[in-house]
């Protein structure tokens, strides 16, 4: 199995934007079938290290992560909508 992992800072850290990006992020679930796990976070701190929203996404295998990283969905939905309103994020992938 592998753990994608996201950080999010966004331009306007405002709970609608907050929430926005999490329903966004969470639309993945019925639309990208090789997910096997998906959860989204909204940062509660608002600490100076904080970051925004947090998405964390399991799937099978490498070939997995570069199949989701690749889906229609994922590229034209997702990824188009957290460009836009994203500062900066950071990423990390790992086998469990």
């Amino acid at each position: 199995m592998v753990k994608h992992i996201v950080c999010f800072k966004l331009k306007d850290n405002s709970e609608e934007n907050c929430k926005k990006a999490q329903e966004v992020l969470l639309s993945m679930k019925d639309n990208v079938e090789l997910l096997r796990d998906i959860q989204v976070g909204v940062d509660f701190l608002h600490s100076e290290r904080s970051c925004d929203v947090v998405l964390e996404v399991v799937v099978d295998d490498r070939a997995a992560l570069e199949a989701y990283q690749n889906h229609p969905y994922h590229v034209n939905v997702v990824k188009k909508h957290m460009h836009a309103v994203r500062e900066s994020s950071v990423s990390a992938d790992y086998e469990f």
